[in-house]
This record gives structure tokens, C-alpha cells and sequence, in this order.
């Protein structure tokens, strides 16, 4: 059982958990936000265009019984909403990404290995100083000194 614990212990305690933690409060905060973008700014945007107020659609079941299916339009449109958001902050944030990376440079042409022998126009090996094909002497590698 202690062993248990000690590895729980460093399982809470990693990095990943930690970030995922901020990030699922910051996704609480967030979700109010759009909450309230969608409640208080879109639904009556709309109602007044088209008579529209999503969270009064319901629909008598019997009884007490109501399916309340206008809060689920509004819930739809609190996802496409905080989805639109999010799409919209990584796009941002991945161009700015892309422009602070630095550019690879492009890799200099490998140095030819091989070249045509002017007299018969064989490919040879660079170092070659005889053509194995036609048997001509080439020009001499000049020695630096």
C-alpha cells in the first residue's frame, strides 16, 4: 500500500498532470465566458431579428414533463461558439509560431562524385586520372602546395 502511494504521489506531482489541471480550471472560466457571450448577447442579438429565444422552446410531455430542447440549441451553439474561439486562437498562435522558428537553411548541393570524360563522354569517377572506358589520359589534378 505504500508503494501504492509513493508512485500516486509522483504521478500527481509530474508536469502533465499539473498542466492538465490549469488547464482544465482555465477551461471552467472559459466555458462562463461563452456561457454568457451565447445567453446574453447572441440568443437576444437573434431574438430580435427573428422573435427568437432559444430557452423558451420546450416541448409538454405530460404533466410536469417538458422536453426543453431550447437549451440544448443553446448549448450547440456555445460549442460551435467556444470551438470557433479556440480555432481562432490556434490559428494565431501557430502563425506566430511559424514566424519565430527559424527557417532552415537549404543543405548545399552534395560535390559531384563523378564527371564525363571529354573524349569519349563516359561518366568516371572524379578522382579518375585515365578514362577506364576509352583509355585517354585526362588532365592532371593539380597538386596545391
Amino acid at each position: 500500500m505504500k508503494k501504492f502511494i509513493e508512485e500516486f504521489k509522483k504521478f500527481i506531482a509530474r508536469g502533465n498532470v499539473m498542466d492538465m489541471a490549469v488547464g482544465v480550471i482555465i477551461g471552467g472560466a472559459f466555458k462562463s465566458i461563452v456561457d454568457s457571450l451565447v445567453n446574453d448577447i447572441i440568443n437576444p442579438f437573434l431574438g430580435i431579428f427573428g422573435g427568437l429565444n432559444f430557452s423558451e422552446y420546450t416541448l409538454k410531455l405530460s404533466g410536469e414533463a417538458s422536453l426543453n430542447y431550447g437549451n440544448f440549441i443553446t448549448t450547440i451553439i456555445n460549442f460551435l461558439v467556444m470551438a470557433l474561439v479556440i480555432f481562432s486562437i490556434m490559428k494565431v498562435m501557430n502563425g506566430m509560431a511559424a514566424k519565430m522558428t527559424p527557417k532552415k537553411e537549404e543543405e548545399a548541393p552534395a560535390a559531384p562524385t563523378t564527371k564525363k570524360c571529354p573524349y569519349c563522354m563516359s561518366e568516371i569517377a572524379i578522382e579518375a586520372t585515365r578514362c577506364p572506358h576509352c583509355t585517354s589520359v585526362l588532365e592532371e589534378a593539380k597538386v596545391e602546395e
